[in-house]
Order: C-alpha cells, then structure tokens, then sequence
C-alpha cells in the first residue's frame, strides 16, 4: 500500500482539545473533539448550517470497546446542540466526543449524507469493534451511479481518517488467511485443563484471536475491565455458547493487546505476551517479539543511556 499524507490540526495546541483532519486530494474535512468543547466546536464555520455525518463516541471504557452512534445533518451544528441535551429531553447522555465529517467545497447534499450513513453504519455493524447505538439502518436514497462511487471513494478517505485521530471501529478486520495461513505469524493459547485452545494472529495494533477458537463458558475473573469487554462480546454474538459448556469465537475479532485477547479467552486476568505462544515453536509473544528487536538492533549493539 503506498503512503498517504495525513494533516492533522490541533486547534487550541492542545491534543485534549480541538482538533481538525485532512488528506491530500480529499475534499472531506474532519473535526474532532471532546463534549466539553462542544461550544467551540458548534462555533466554528465547517459546523454551522453545513451539511455531513457525525459519530458521537463514548470512551468510557476502552477495555470493554467504545459505544457510537453514526447521523446525518443539513446542519450539523444545530443537530449536535439537540444531543447535548439530557437524554429525557430527547437528547443523548452517553458520548464524551465527536467527530464531525463535511466538505471542504460545500457539494455535499442531503441524499449524499443519507446514503454515508447508512453505508457507514452498516460497515461499523459489520466491523464489530464497537457497541453501535443506532437502533435501525435507515435505508439510503438511491443515488446517480456517478454520485454513489464518488460517496464510495468518499467512504474510503473517511475509513482512513479517522483511525488516525484514535478511533478504529470504522477499519476492517483484516481477513485471515485461512485463518493464518501464508506469512502470518500464529499465536496459540491452550488450556488442557478446561480444553481451550485459541489461535490468532497481528495486523499493525490489532491483535485477531481467529474464528473458531475456544474461549471459557464464563468469566471467573474480578469485575470490569476485560469482565466488561467479555459479557459484551457474549452479548454481540461473537462469543457464542457451545454444547460442552464453553464458547467460541463466531468471527475473528481483533483485540488491543494480546492480554486483552487472552483474558477474553481464559476468563480471567492475563499476562498475554507470556500465555500466547509461536505456533509450532514453544517460544512466547514476548521472545518473539524480543528477538525481532534483536534482529533490528543486536543487544552488542545496544548502548546505555
């Protein structure tokens, strides 16, 4: 894949502030940043009477996943200041952040952001790393062929821009090759006693535990945390209850960490760059891991600080 040019913005100079998004030769602009600056954020021109999408995004929890809802809006300022609201005043109290999505040349239209938001909440239900608030898919308005490939193109920049301001729930699980075949690297996590066994593998941050592996029938670990992350993907179907008492993963799922993978699959807290091993090989994440450092930069290499 070649390069792609990100130019981010912090509006303020402050990361925990605003912050702005563009790719080069793209005429989507991104704005982001946290409820609390939600009057800056309203006040600016790319919100006022502009037509886009928006993700409202809670981070409570990463360990447990993020929680989003995806819209629309001819005027995205004046539909944001009606979420802001308390939830029984018909607003939403569940996001602490926002991503704004609009044109940079105003040529977004209505039936434009109607059809990216049913395409984009579609993608989100289908990537599966979030808990998506949306109760229904709206059905998107039937487009120009000429104007649904140019909302595709568009689709892909915004799937490009917005991991980059720390939110992955729009980037595809990478697929696996029969499920790990190929150069990959498969890890194995087994439990004779319980008889588990897990594989997955690594695509950049993500750690994939791979479909069809074993996980525990029940979380015997303390509460929250991974605890919160497991009954979630129980209650998403991706752990799913099997007849000899355990569960198994019905897609590959990509985890944060391969500790965050291996609690999900032992049902308790776990050291996973020492639990997860190189298929085949006996040596641990973690050996791997420090012996691919080594080859980069030999330990008589290393000097001290």
């Amino acid at each position: 894949m070649s390069g792609k040019s990100i130019r981010l913005f912090l509006v303020d100079g402050d990361y925990n502030g605003l912050i702005t998004a563009e790719l080069v030769n793209w005429t989507g602009h991104t704005l982001a940043g946290p409820r609390s600056e939600l009057p800056n954020l309203l006040a600016r021109e790319e919100c006022h009477q502009r037509t886009g999408i928006y993700f409202l995004v809670s981070r409570e929890s990463s360990d447990s996943g993020l929680s989003v809802y995806i819209g629309e809006s001819d005027d995205i300022a004046k539909r944001l200041k009606q979420h802001s609201r308390p939830e029984s005043s018909g607003g939403k109290d569940f996001w602490d952040y926002v991503v704004v999505i609009t044109s940079k040349d105003g040529n977004l239209t209505k039936a434009h952001v109607k059809y990216l938001e049913s395409r984009l909440i579609r993608i989100t239900k289908d990537v599966g790393r979030c808990s998506l608030i949306n109760s229904v898919t709206p059905e998107f308005t039937s487009l120009p062929e000429s104007d649904s490939s140019d909302m595709e193109f568009f689709i892909e920049q915004v799937q490009m821009v917005v991991p980059a301001i720390g939110f992955t729930f729009l980037k595809p699980v990478k697929k696996s090759v029969d499920s790990g075949s190929g150069d990959s690297v498969i890890y194995l996590l087994e439990s004779p006693k319980h008889r588990l066994r897990a594989r997955a593998t690594e695509d950049g941050a993500d750690f994939i535990v791979l479909k069809g592996s074993d996980s525990i029938g029940k979380w015997n670990g303390k509460n929250g945390g991974y605890g919160r992350l497991y009954r979630e993907l129980c209650d998403r179907g991706v752990l799913e209850e099997t007849q000899n008492g355990r569960r198994v993963f019905t897609k590959d799922y990509a985890f944060s960490s391969p500790s965050a993978a291996a609690a999900t699959v032992y049902g308790r807290s776990t050291n996973g760059r020492q639990a997860w091993i190189v298929e085949g090989t006996g040596q641990t994440y973690h050996l791997y891991q420090s012996a691919k450092i080594a080859e980069v930069l030999p330990d008589n290499e290393t000097s001290e600080v």
